[in-house]
């Protein structure tokens, strides 16, 4: 993720050794982006996050409650993390399309600084 506010920019990346999925990933990078804002703005703000992800922005957009209530259903764990750190905050969050691979600068710094991290992921797991 990368998070800008008056002026200043942060970069929240990592990786994970265990099998994981996009949607997980960006998932991780939006709660850890949210994470971070709790620990340094004491005050509710609002956040946008502006993404590609389509599973994001479906799921953010509760279009399907199911998976509130289904523990079953992939990543519950993350959107009950994502809903608390949210309600710990109290920032009005808000999520923006854009398209993939269409010029967006941020989205495409975004999108190479993921790519950085599942090849050091990889080499993790390889060994290399």
């Amino acid at each position: 993720a990368i998070m800008q506010c008056n002026g200043k920019e942060k970069i929240v990346k990592g990786y994970s050794t265990l099998k994981t999925t996009n949607n997980r990933m960006e998932l991780q990078a939006v709660i850890s982006a949210i994470d971070l804002l709790n620990r340094i703005q004491k005050d509710p703000c609002e956040i946008v996050f502006h993404t590609d992800s389509q599973y994001i922005l479906q799921c953010a957009s509760h279009k399907s409650r199911n998976w509130l209530i289904d523990q079953k259903r992939p990543n519950h764990d993350l959107w009950m993390e994502l809903i608390a750190k949210r309600k710990k905050g109290g920032h009005i969050i808000k999520f923006v399309k854009v398209q993939a691979h269409s010029g967006d600068e941020l989205n495409e710094r975004a999108d190479k600084i993921a790519k950085e991290q599942a090849k050091i992921a990889k080499m993790q797991i390889i060994g290399g």
